[in-house]
């Protein structure tokens, strides 16, 4: 069921700005004339519960990666590093989606302030172009270790420290509009406090379909270009390679893998970037189709999602399928539950020590023993 709810796109950011502002909203802006904003009630239900499954699954995932691969002592590689800050990302994203999930169960009102919009909005924003950045990076990297593999030798630790910090200074000067632009603005007629990108109304279409464009370009497709070239010549070098030639069913996991890889990849962020692009040309005048743009404000929050849910994917693509992190991560179990062992070992000799000094005491020694208080 539809109702005339005009705030649709005052969700969380990466991820849209209004497509239209009713005609009494404090901020100033005013509605395209032509086509209402609609919502659809599952957005109510429905999306805070995804954001809440999201949320518990992706932390669980991201967590497991930052204890298995940064905080464990022992020497790290380029991959390890890159995968580390990709966790860094998906988790620095993923504290905010309670806030977010219950944005959408208010009913788009934002209840945590007008400092809270703007950075958790700036978060959103700031993950989206990392997360994508660094999953490019580790496709770089893996097509340099695979198809050169002596080349690749020369890679440092330093190169890859210097590499990320390129791409978090990148991400963050892609999501300053984000921060700048973000607030909150109270619409009288829908008595909700909106988290909304209030653009100057003089310029108002050119920084919309600027951004995104730009969330187009620089945040899908000049990665997924990238991606998709490092994967084919992986893919072209295995059927090429002599050792991969004649060990098949290897050859064919490694090639399945480079297949997932992509096909995540896509399938998480299309639908959002897709509905972004559609939206733009709507807001351009090329699509001045009412269905069109009901079909965007009712699925662009769905779209949001399946991105999110990349948060979550992550982990399974890049660590838990890969032999080193298995590897890792048994050795770390090992560690701990020899540990937990020896501590137990050691308490139960320390209790056995002082049950037997017990057995030469008096009767009095003991009773005033057994007595005493706790200190």
């Amino acid at each position: 069921m539809y109702s005339n709810y005009s705030v649709l796109n005052t969700t969380e950011e990466t991820l849209q700005d209004v497509h239209s502002w009713p005609t009494n909203v404090s901020a100033g802006q005013k509605s395209p004339p032509h086509c209402p904003l609609l919502y659809s009630d599952y957005q109510f239900t429905l999306i805070p519960a995804l954001y809440c499954a999201i949320f518990l699954l992706g932390l669980a995932g991201n967590s497991m990666v930052v204890v298995v691969l940064c905080c464990r002592h022992g020497p790290k590689t380029v991959a390890s590093i890159y995968i580390c800050n990709l966790a860094l990302a998906d988790l620095l994203c993923l504290v905010t989606l309670p806030l977010w999930a219950a944005y959408y169960a208010y009913g788009y009102n934002w209840p945590f302030g007008s400092v809270m919009c703007k950075i958790s909005s700036s978060i959103l924003s700031l993950n989206m172009f990392a997360s994508i950045f660094f999953i490019t990076c580790m496709s770089m990297d893996r097509y340099w270790a695979i198809v050169y593999p002596i080349r690749s030798q020369r890679r440092t630790l330093r190169q890859a420290s210097l590499i990320t910090l390129l791409v978090w200074g990148l991400a963050c000067s892609s999501s300053l509009p984000t921060f700048y632009f973000r607030d909150t603005y109270f619409i009288e007629s829908l008595r909700v406090n909106a988290c909304v990108m209030a653009f100057p109304y003089e310029k108002y279409a050119k920084w919309s379909v600027g951004t995104a464009f730009m969330k187009n370009t620089l945040g899908f497709l000049i990665p997924l270009a990238v991606i998709a070239t490092c994967y084919t010549g992986i893919w072209m070098h295995l059927r090429r390679a002599q050792e991969f030639r004649k060990n098949k069913p290897k050859r064919e996991k490694v090639l399945k893998l480079v297949a997932v890889v992509v096909v995540a990849f896509v399938l998480c962020w299309l639908p959002f970037h897709v509905l972004t692009f559609v939206d733009a040309l709507a807001r351009l005048g090329v699509i001045s189709s009412c269905d069109v743009t009901a079909v965007i404000d009712t699925m662009l929050p769905l779209g949001i999602c399946m991105g999110l849910a990349n948060s979550c994917i992550n982990p399974l693509l890049y660590c838990f399928i890969g032999h080193q992190f298995q590897e890792k991560f048994q050795h770390l179990f090992t560690l701990r539950a020899y540990q937990f062992s020896s501590t137990r070992q050691s308490s139960s000799s320390r209790k056995g020590s002082y049950l037997k000094d017990t057995e030469t005491l008096g009767e009095g020694d003991r009773e005033r023993l057994s007595c005493k208080p706790m200190p």
